[in-house]
């Protein structure tokens, strides 16, 4: 390669924030001397494509952006690496133009499959079988964001009769204590004031090291600098009394839970082979607002899953209709191979399924407006994004909830104290700053 004009190399993350933590890791194994990092919507030399497989409609979303690359940059060297290159690489191999697919372990290794540049006759598929003695590869995300995303464990040992995930990320496996604390050492180096804590099933944390996910917490409030930590997910049969006691008691630890719930029937949560009942989420989503009223609590629905019946539906609805949740995200039933509920019987049309995915979303757009409404009034502090929209900053309270004000640059990056003032016109919370 030559080294006196750099390639231009750009990277495009589908799903999860676990993907784009790995992503600017990946990012960061392109030499400085021999490439040039731009915006995936411009010309490159070369694409790195980081993928998803969790539905039908994310191996979709990675198929387009793979041809869309190919269009703008017909003569580009374009790698696939992730979950959907994992899961199906020869799928991703035949599409005409890929030159490199690689599996969720080998794309860490992607400087030593990148040599040449040269465009392929046939992609190169680089992606090997799990094992119990994979590797954990560690990750955080880097200068692209306000906050960033540190991984803190990988893969599942749950076995959800839908989900894709232990087969394309392998078993549960988790860095120690230690290292992690490091690693938010070296994030706090550079200026950034929260961490985002990203993993497949974090609250699973501590199986390969003898730990737990409280005690990796209570030493991660330790490290300087770092202001605020966020939790990504955890399960509600993992959220601890501790850890809610923790996050109540200590000011680093953001007043947000993203419990994932999937179902509010417990039929249909025995049918997903999920490891609790509904009434440990509700318990959950209890005690964390009598301690925190005031906290956000989102939750993952999954709908028209095989055998969920109407009456299934209207009990999961009238469950979440009650419960004091902040928002939803909405899944349609995918159906992915090798998975058990593949061969489940009961199957709900795509019909329906849509038909309820709509009156699920209707109900948490209803309930975020009335947790806007329950928050105006009150003061918080804001973490304001270092991106400019239609001339307003924006940027997140620690109960997740997205504000806005006139842009001034001297925000960006900081947080501040500022009252909720109500909804704005585009939807997010106005704010007048107080301090």
């Amino acid at each position: 390669m030559n080294n006196l004009k750099r390639k231009k190399v750009a990277f495009h993350t589908l799903g999860c924030k676990l993907n784009f933590a790995e992503t600017s890791t990946i990012s960061r194994l392109f030499p400085e001397e021999q490439f040039e990092k731009v915006p995936a919507r411009q010309k490159a030399d070369v694409y790195v494509i980081n993928t998803c497989s969790v539905t039908d409609v994310a191996d979709k979303k990675c198929r387009q952006a793979i041809k869309r690359f190919i269009h703008l940059s017909p003569d580009a060297f374009i790698a696939v690496v992730g979950c959907y290159a994992q899961l199906k690489p020869q799928e991703i191999s035949a599409i005409p133009g890929v030159d490199l697919v690689l599996g969720i372990n080998e794309k860490f290794d992607i400087a030593g499959y990148i040599t040449g540049l040269e465009k392929r006759k046939k992609a190169e598929i680089s992606s090997c079988a799990l094992s119990d003695s994979d590797r954990f590869n560690p990750s955080w995300s880097a200068g692209d964001r306000t906050r960033s995303f540190l991984k803190v464990q990988d893969g599942c040992d749950y076995g959800c009769s839908y989900c894709t995930v232990p087969l394309a990320r392998g078993r549960s496996k988790n860095p120690n204590i230690i290292t992690l604390c490091g690693q938010a050492a070296d994030i706090a180096n550079k200026g950034v004031k929260e961490i985002v804590l990203t993993g497949v099933n974090i609250g699973d944390f501590g199986k390969s090291t003898g730990e737990s996910f409280t005690d990796l917490i209570k030493e991660l409030i330790k490290v300087p600098g770092i202001e605020r930590y966020r939790i990504s997910s955890i399960e509600p049969n993992l959220l601890t009394d501790e850890l809610i006691e923790l996050a109540f008691s200590n000011k680093k630890i953001l007043p947000h839970f993203h419990i994932p719930l999937q179902s509010g029937c417990d039929r249909i949560l025995g049918l997903m082979r999920r490891r609790y009942k509904r009434e440990i989420f509700a318990e959950r989503v209890k005690i964390i607002k009598k301690l925190i009223p005031l906290a956000g609590i989102g939750a993952d629905v999954i709908v028209g899953f095989p055998g969920e019946t109407e009456s299934d539906f209207r009990e999961t609805y009238s469950f979440i209709e009650k419960l004091p949740l902040t928002y939803l995200h909405v899944f349609t039933f995918s159906e992915r191979p090798g998975t058990v509920a593949w061969d489940l019987p009961g199957k709900v049309n795509l019909q329906e399924r849509e038909s309820r995915s709509k009156k699920l979303i209707a109900l948490s757009e209803l309930k975020h407006s009335g947790f806007m409404g329950l928050n105006t009034g009150y003061n918080a502090e804001v973490l304001f994004e270092k991106v400019r929209t239609s001339g307003m900053i924006t940027g997140f309270t620690g109960n997740y909830l997205r504000v806005e004000y006139p842009w001034n640059a001297k925000l960006a990056g900081q947080i501040r104290k500022v009252n909720l003032k109500g909804l704005s016109p585009s939807g997010k919370m106005r704010v007048e700053l107080i301090d």
